[in-house]
């Protein structure tokens, strides 16, 4: 799937509804195709991107080191 500059200049006019149903196209495209490295999916996983962009991802803690109890547990004992 190819699309042209001029068409994709136009999709800025394009709904919230239709830009949904073209990001879900792209996606079962991507997804059911048997080359997933190619340049052609990587061009419809850019595209993809500009018109869905994904969320960030959630804040994570660092893991604990080894060994060391959590804060929680360190407060605990504390309080014994």
């Amino acid at each position: 799937m190819y699309l042209p500059r001029a068409i994709f200049a136009a999709m800025h006019d394009l709904s919230p509804e239709d830009r949904a149903a073209i990001a879900a196209l792209l996606r079962d495209t991507i997804a059911a195709d048997r080359f997933p490295l190619s340049p052609r999916i990587a061009r419809m996983r850019e595209i993809l991107r500009k018109l869905d962009p994904p969320a960030p991802e959630p804040f994570r803690f660092p893991p604990l080191r080894q060994g060391q109890p959590s804060a929680f547990v360190r407060k605990q004992h504390a309080r014994r």
